[in-house]
């Protein structure tokens, strides 16, 4: 059997919390940018036409609730400034 060592140097010190923040922020950074990329697919297979200031917004959005919203709605808009208007 072998010993399974939970601690390691800097254990709880501010380099591993910054370590974990930092990568904490990339997954959700990660999570962000597939979202954004689901919308825009959506969008695209649905025919609805984008510009480049739609595809940005879209794209450098990090807020995950919005871009889930977003993502649900896409399906069902007209027009993409459907899209973002509040309900």
């Amino acid at each position: 059997m072998q010993n399974v060592v939970t601690h390691f140097p800097g254990h709880r010190t501010l380099f591993e919390e910054k370590y974990l923040e930092g990568k904490a922020e990339g997954k959700a950074e990660g999570e962000a940018k597939g979202e954004a990329k689901g919308i825009l697919r959506v969008l695209e297979v649905r025919g609805i036409p984008l510009t480049d200031d739609v595809r940005q917004r879209i794209a450098s959005c990090t807020d995950l609730d919005r871009l889930n919203d977003w993502l649900d709605r896409s399906g069902t808009v007209e027009r993409v400034e459907d899209l973002f208007t509040e309900q």
